[in-house]
């Protein structure tokens, strides 16, 4: 519990930005309509179960149209 707490300071925020990244991303697939590559039910699927980061990055990159 001690080695926890003495990382505590350099985890919590990169813990934060992985949430904020994952709440952005879903309102963005659930608000918009047109995807590159693939559906809304994929990329919320993708989004999900690679939430490290992974999911998100993945449908800014591959999914998301331009608009």
């Amino acid at each position: 519990m001690e080695k926890i707490m003495e990382f505590l300071p350099f985890l919590l925020p990169l813990i934060l930005a992985e949430f904020a990244l994952f709440a952005y991303t879903l309102y963005h697939i659930l608000t918009h309509e047109k995807y590159k590559r693939g559906n809304r039910l994929i990329w919320v699927v993708v989004t999900v179960l690679l939430m490290n980061f992974v999911g998100p990055i993945l449908y800014f990159l591959l999914g998301k149209e331009d608009s």
